[in-house]
């Protein structure tokens, strides 16, 4: 059974429709969208300030988001892939958007809608990436704007996942 817990009289919100996994993580001041994934091993701490996970995201295992207590939240959009072993530390991530796996998104970063942060990525604080482009290394540069077909990876990833999560729920052994 997954750990969701109250901390300071804030409760996670989950929406009916959202799978998590039966060992993630879920404390505080967590707002989980509709047909959200929340896969092993993820922890989401509320803890010092707030969590938003918006409709049809995924947060994929071994992730773990969190924030700067009194300073930023961490917003995730809609229809938003965060990979294996991501961190995301009061990053604000818009909607469509990839974050490859490993990646590390630092304090007040801002992701744009439809973008892509390469696998392994650090996302130094106060970064902006722009819409519709790929950052990558350590620190993160920006490599190109994404082509027409690669625009919506975030979105048909994220669609997958939706998929995935429905088979979970229909047979949760």
């Amino acid at each position: 059974m997954a750990i969701i817990k109250a901390f300071q009289s804030k409760s996670p919100k989950i929406a009916h429709s959202a799978f998590i996994a039966e060992n993630a993580t879920i404390i505080g001041d967590v707002e989980i969208g509709a047909d959200v994934s929340i896969w092993y091993g993820v922890v989401l701490r509320g803890d010092v300030g707030a969590i938003r996970i918006g409709a049809r995201s995924n947060i994929q295992d071994l992730s773990m988001i969190h924030m700067t207590g009194g300073a930023f939240d961490t917003v995730i959009g809609q229809d938003v892939v965060v990979g294996h072993g991501a961190i995301l530390h009061s990053a604000h991530v818009g909607n469509g958007a990839l974050v490859g796996m490993g990646a590390i998104l630092l304090d007040d970063c801002e992701v744009g809608e439809g973008a892509v942060v390469a696998a392994g990525s650090v996302v130094p604080p106060r970064m902006v990436v722009p819409p519709y482009t790929m950052v990558r290394g350590s620190p993160a540069k920006l490599a190109r704007e994404l082509s027409p077909e690669e625009r919506d990876m975030g979105r048909r990833g994220a669609a997958g996942y939706v998929e995935l999560l429905r088979h979970y729920l229909e047979d949760p052994r």
